[in-house]
């Protein structure tokens, strides 16, 4: 998705960038309204996380320009904790507003919400991929490795799946941290511990392994490439 940030605190840029960046969003940013305004006009934009209190303007007054002029989806991040600021907010068009400060697990689940909203209204979003080696569905949970069932621990399976929708593609290291702990950066050797437990669970030989491969220095691939059916 291209997502635009509209905020002035510099720190919630500085940690929002490189998060959303590392999960393959384009990311846009804006400190003040005018320069949200011209970013809009500028680009397509699918989804803004707006601050109410901007320096040159009240942000629940873009919110209808935002959906006239990109129809972007609107989630509002705010400091402002008063019912009358969210309901004026939400009937103004915002899709969900989440109170700052804010944990950055709640936040990336509601721009997921966004994302497979607007992934279903595309046809984008498939649940299950298969292979012949593969039968993946991400709704249900389910793995199975030539028909055997493959039981994955909640952080196993969110690691795999990240693999599973990029399958034949390196995922970086970052991605991964993200896709598994909701942070861009954790202790390198949590991820490369689990890599090892996935491999313990697909590769005929972990040591020698010919689905889950490296690619030194930026991160991991699957080899096997998988076919969104639904």
């Amino acid at each position: 998705m291209k997502i635009l940030i509209v905020d002035d605190e510099p720190s919630i840029i500085r940690t929002l960038n490189p998060v959303l960046t590392a999960l393959s969003h384009q990311v846009i940013e804006a400190t003040d309204a005018s320069e949200a305004l011209r970013a809009i006009d500028k680009t397509s934009v699918d989804l803004v996380l707006l601050d109410l209190g901007l320096p040159d303007a009240d942000g629940a007054d873009l919110i209808s320009a935002f959906k006239s002029r990109a129809q972007a989806s609107v989630i509002v991040v705010s400091a402002r904790h008063l019912e009358a600021d969210k309901v004026r907010a939400l009937d103004r068009g915002a899709e969900d507003y989440i109170d700052k400060p804010f944990g950055m697990e709640e936040l990336l689940a509601r721009i997921r919400v966004v994302e497979r909203r607007l992934n279903e209204a595309s046809g984008k979003d498939a649940a299950v991929f298969t292979s012949d080696l593969l039968h993946v569905d991400l709704r249900t949970r389910q793995v199975r490795l030539m028909d055997e069932p493959v039981h994955l621990s909640p952080k196993e399976f969110a690691i795999f799946e990240a693999l599973v929708r990029s399958s034949g593609q390196v995922v970086t290291q970052r991605r991964l941290m993200i896709a598994g702990w909701n942070e861009p950066v954790v202790d390198g050797q949590y991820l490369r511990s689990y890599i090892a437990m996935l491999r313990d669970k697909f590769e005929e030989d972990p040591s020698d392994p010919e689905l889950i491969l490296t690619e030194s220095g930026v991160g991991y691939r699957l080899a096997e490439t998988l076919t969104p059916v639904g």
